[in-house]
């Protein structure tokens, strides 16, 4: 199989993301390659950090609009025209028009503001996940007494679905005003659009409606049910998500009554309607950027730092004794493992990349992982090293994107994962593994479905 098919081959993460065949592919010639797609047009992949950078900073070269950005073309030309009215897939000074009023309710200032409430949700989701610690005595041999015993607590859990689920779940339930009861509806949500390409995720259903809201109940309702193959609707269409925006319109209309101090609350003060700035489109769209796209990235972020710190127990230890690291560690975690893979741009006009000649209309995406990965921006870039922004610099990894479209919600997703990490490693004396991570069957995002793991 060709290098540029298995980055393309959703089951070639399985296993892992193929980071080898994108080292070898960042290092051929200029480092873009045409990529070969079964059921489309095909694209070019770019790999290197230089390049994913300016492909992202020229939104007049390389649109989000023109054919949205998702790797996967739109099934039809309405399903293109819908998912367009989607803040991810438009470009300035559209895209301005809709970013700009939710820019403060994300500023560092208004993210810390949040740093309670995160930390409670943490300490919550600690109590529950810890609750179940059983004792058992273990000998530790000791030059003043060999035979010395203490009482070691251990438990075995999985990381991925019993701690890491939860905290970005909780966190955009507060940033757009959605009951806590509800949360799994929107984990359900998440489920089915990025495992589109994992059976495992793709009919979701953890969502007990029964101990949801009244608002809840009524969308589940409009839940759609897999056909004879066992399929689901696609979840990038509107048809394929009917349960998610009857939500949405539920939701508004209890914050029209009852506004809140959430960024739902605050975007609806404009109305929505034909005269207004807001239309229905832009709307619905907007709630499932924030209801999907707002907890999967940290959802699988969280056990990627956690990997990281299980295949390097130095690090794990050196954070231990040096607790100051956790903004840097955070960072590397961030880079070292990078969720989201790929997104994609079109091209408006002839234009080159490296050496490369691109087409008006070509499909170009760009590659975080490659990226992140790069040797001539990272020294080094396979280590895993916690001090690696200990000076700052975190600008330079691309986890969050970069350019007009750098992620809103990056404050609020460092403030979780150093929430997450400072109190567990507090509560903690050391972490191992207690069996293989599951890896997400996706080219895009780079998932952790089972991540076990043994607490001492």
């Amino acid at each position: 199989m060709a290098l540029t098919d298995v980055i393309h081959d959703p089951d070639s993460y399985v296993a892992g993301a193929p980071l080898d065949a994108l080292d070898e592919l960042r290092e051929i010639g200029d480092g873009v390659h045409r990529v070969r797609e079964p059921d489309g047009p095909g694209y070019w992949l770019v790999t290197r950090h230089a390049d994913v950078r300016a492909v992202l900073r020229d939104a007049s070269v390389f649109s989000s609009w023109l054919g949205a950005t998702q790797v996967r073309d739109p099934a039809t030309p309405q399903d293109l025209a819908y998912v367009r009215r989607m803040m991810l897939n438009m470009d300035p000074p559209e895209h301005t028009r809709l970013r700009q009023p939710m820019v403060r309710s994300f500023t560092m200032r208004a993210v810390a503001q949040l740093e309670s409430r995160i930390g409670g949700h943490v300490a919550g989701i600690l109590e529950r996940g810890l609750e179940p610690l059983v004792e058992r005595t273990v000998v530790r041999s000791t030059s003043d007494d060999p035979g010395a015993e203490r009482t070691n607590r251990v438990l075995s859990l999985d990381f991925a679905k019993e701690i890491a689920a939860d905290l970005p779940l909780l966190a955009m339930a507060d940033v757009l005003g959605v009951p806590a009861q509800d949360r799994l509806l929107m984990f359900d949500w998440s489920n089915r659009v990025i495992g589109f390409q994992d059976p495992d995720y793709a009919t979701s259903a953890s969502f007990d409606p029964a101990s949801g809201s009244a608002i809840a109940r009524e969308a589940w309702a409009l839940r759609p049910t897999p056909d004879e193959s066992g399929r689901m609707p696609d979840p990038r269409t509107r048809a394929g998500m009917p349960d998610l925006y009857a939500y949405a319109h539920l939701l508004a209309t209890a914050k029209r009554a009852e506004p809140g101090d959430d960024v739902m609350s605050n975007w609806l003060a404009g109305g929505l309607g034909e005269d207004d700035p807001v239309s229905v489109e832009e709307f619905e769209n907007m709630f499932w950027l924030f209801a999907v796209a707002g907890n999967e990235t940290l959802r699988n972020g969280l056990p990627g730092g956690m990997i990281a710190l299980l295949d390097h127990p130095d690090a794990q230890r050196e954070l231990r004794d040096n607790p100051a690291l956790l903004d840097s560690a955070v960072e590397e975690m961030l880079r070292w493992w990078t969720p989201v893979m790929v997104f994609r741009r079109t091209a408006t006009r002839d234009s080159v990349i490296g050496a490369t000649r691109i087409a008006a209309g070509d499909k170009v995406v760009v590659s975080f992982l490659a990226a992140n990965r790069d040797p001539r921006e990272f020294e080094d870039p396979a280590a895993f090293r916690i001090d690696r922004f200990v000076d700052g610099g975190s600008g330079r990894h691309l986890v969050f994107g970069h350019g007009p479209h750098l992620c809103l919600g990056a404050h609020l997703a460092r403030l979780q994962m150093r929430t997450l990490f400072s109190a567990l490693l507090a509560k903690t004396t050391w972490i191992e593994p207690a069996g293989d991570p599951v890896f997400l069957r996706s080219s895009f995002q780079r998932g952790v479905k089972r991540l076990p793991v043994r607490l001492r």
